[in-house]
């Protein structure tokens, strides 16, 4: 059996040329190389290959049956190569590749679809595949690998643990969101003891800490959290029947529908810090995508229309 190990890429590289050219001596000009170090490099090729690979002529070199089937391969295996060397250059310098982004529910509203298009209007051949998930999650993704950037936040304890690098986004304000006949929808703004009397729509795990009992406690009183709902959707489908209002982070303020309006808290409101998140050693396009999502303005429409 040939010895394929004896296959390097610079030796295919003499071998191909020679059998282009037809010529040891015109392998030899074109690489740098003596004719008898040539000669010298395709013989012990031809050892490890099992047997002559071109047939010796009174004017140059031409391929035997086995050297055809050689260099077909050859071929094959040198235009793998330099397509390997042309993707791995886009990809250290942000032309080329795939680029994993995660993000939290709420930053897939209007903050990472908006930045990614932009991305996307200036690095069209980067592939773009994105992933949803707490912060947490997220942080675990950058670790181990399977993401390239992520947008967190600190939100419900802190920053997740073994985050290498972060770059401050935006401070994401809660709104409360309430029925258009309300008796606030009116107000410029709200202060939250005017609503300690509301049923609030929350999902938060019980026992975890929220930015709504947070806030309510400074206000002074015990938010009434009757009905739990997970889904925004589903939160806005109670608030727009009457049952109860709920907070709504700014990022996802694009995203509340028509029969609701957004005012913001009166005084301090409450809000969450949002960072994109690098592993160590990012790629030139994760820092780029970050940079972009730094730049980002927040939008926040009061009243859906």
């Amino acid at each position: 059996m040939p010895d394929t190990n004896a296959f390097d890429a610079a030796t295919l590289r003499l071998f191909d040329e020679v059998a282009r050219s037809g010529s040891f001596t015109a392998a030899a000009e074109l690489f740098g190389y003596t004719q008898s170090a040539v000669s010298r490099r395709v013989a012990a090729l031809e050892r490890a290959a099992g047997g002559p690979l071109f047939e010796r002529l009174a004017r140059g070199v031409r391929l035997t049956p086995a050297g055809v089937a050689l260099h077909r391969h050859a071929v094959a295996v040198l235009d793998r190569l330099q397509r390997a060397g042309e993707d791995l250059a886009a990809i250290h310098e942000g032309r080329g590749g795939i680029l994993r982004v995660g993000a939290f529910a709420t930053a897939s509203v209007a903050l990472v679809p908006g930045t990614l298009r932009r991305f996307a209007g200036r690095h069209p051949d980067v592939e773009l595949r994105v992933i949803e998930g707490l912060s947490a999650r997220l942080a675990d993704g950058l670790h181990a690998g399977a993401l390239d950037v992520a947008v967190i936040s600190d939100y419900p304890s802190g920053l997740p643990d073994g985050v290498a690098r972060t770059l401050p986004l935006v401070d994401d304000r809660l709104l409360v969101a309430l029925p258009a006949d309300h008796r606030l929808a009116a107000e410029h703004d709200v202060d939250l003891r005017d609503l300690a009397g509301e049923s609030w729509i929350e999902a938060a795990p019980r026992g975890q800490p929220t930015l709504l009992a947070t806030a309510c406690a400074a206000a002074g009183f015990t938010p009434r959290t009757g009905l739990r709902v997970a889904e925004w959707s589903g939160k806005f489908g109670f608030v727009a029947a009457g049952l109860g209002v709920t907070l709504v982070p700014e990022l996802a303020a694009g995203a509340v529908p028509r029969g609701l309006v957004l005012r913001p808290l009166r005084g301090t409101a409450p809000a969450r810090k949002v960072y994109a998140a690098l592993p160590a050693t990012p790629l030139p396009a994760a820092l780029e995508l970050a940079g972009m999502l730094r730049e980002w303005q927040m939008c926040t429409t009061d009243t859906p229309t």
